[in-house]
C-alpha cells in the first residue's frame, strides 16, 4: 500500500511540476498572488486612466501608455475585495492576455507588486476544491514558498474571452 501512496504522490507532483517557474507577486488586500512572469510585459505606476462608459464596474477605462491605448482593469473589484483608494505602492501590471481573438495588453491594477519569485515544483499545490458552485479555474494553482501562500492566477482566465473581446473593442474605439 505504501508503494501505492508513493506512485500517486510522484503522479501528482509530475501533474504539478509544469507550474513551476517564475512568478511575478503581488499583493490586493491581505493576499499575495502570482502571475507568471512570461506573461508580464511591463510593471508602471499609477497613471492618469480615462473612464470609459458602459463597462463593467471592474474595468477603470484606458491608459496612453507611450501611444499604445491599454485597456485597465481594477483586480480588487474583479475579484470582489473592497474597493480602496489608491496609494503611491498602487501600480499597473501590463500583461499580455490570450483569447479566441488573439493576445492583447491589458493593464491590472493591484495594491503593490512584491518579487519575483522562482518557485520550485515542490513549492506547488492543486488549486483547493471550494465545491461545486465556486467558479476557480482561473487559479492554476498554489504556491507556498517560506510557509507563505501565494495564489498562482491563469491571466488568461482572469478575464472570460467575452471579456477581453469586450475590453479589445473598448480599447480600439478610443
Amino acid at each position: 500500500m505504501t508503494e501505492l501512496r508513493k506512485e500517486e504522490q510522484t503522479e501528482y507532483r509530475a501533474e504539478l511540476a509544469h507550474l513551476a517557474g517564475k512568478y511575478l507577486t503581488f499583493k490586493l488586500a491581505e493576499e499575495e498572488y502570482g502571475l507568471e512572469i512570461i506573461k508580464v510585459q511591463e510593471i508602471i505606476g499609477l497613471m492618469p486612466i480615462t473612464k470609459v462608459p458602459r463597462v463593467p464596474d471592474y474595468m477603470r477605462g484606458v491608459i496612453n501608455l507611450r501611444g499604445r491605448i491599454i485597456p485597465t482593469v481594477d483586480l480588487r473589484a474583479k475579484f470582489g475585495l473592497e474597493e480602496v483608494e489608491d496609494t503611491e505602492r498602487t501600480c499597473i501590471i501590463v500583461v499580455e492576455v490570450a483569447s479566441s481573438t488573439g493576445k492583447m495588453n491589458v493593464g491590472t491594477i493591484v495594491d503593490q507588486v512584491a518579487e519575483v519569485l522562482d518557485i520550485a515544483p515542490d513549492e506547488v499545490n492543486q488549486t483547493p476544491e471550494f465545491g461545486t458552485r465556486l467558479q476557480t479555474d482561473f487559479i492554476l494553482g498554489v504556491g507556498i514558498v517560506k510557509g507563505s501562500v501565494k495564489i498562482l492566477l491563469d491571466i488568461d482566465a482572469v478575464l472570460t474571452t467575452e471579456e477581453v473581446q469586450t475590453v479589445g473593442t473598448v480599447a480600439e474605439n478610443q
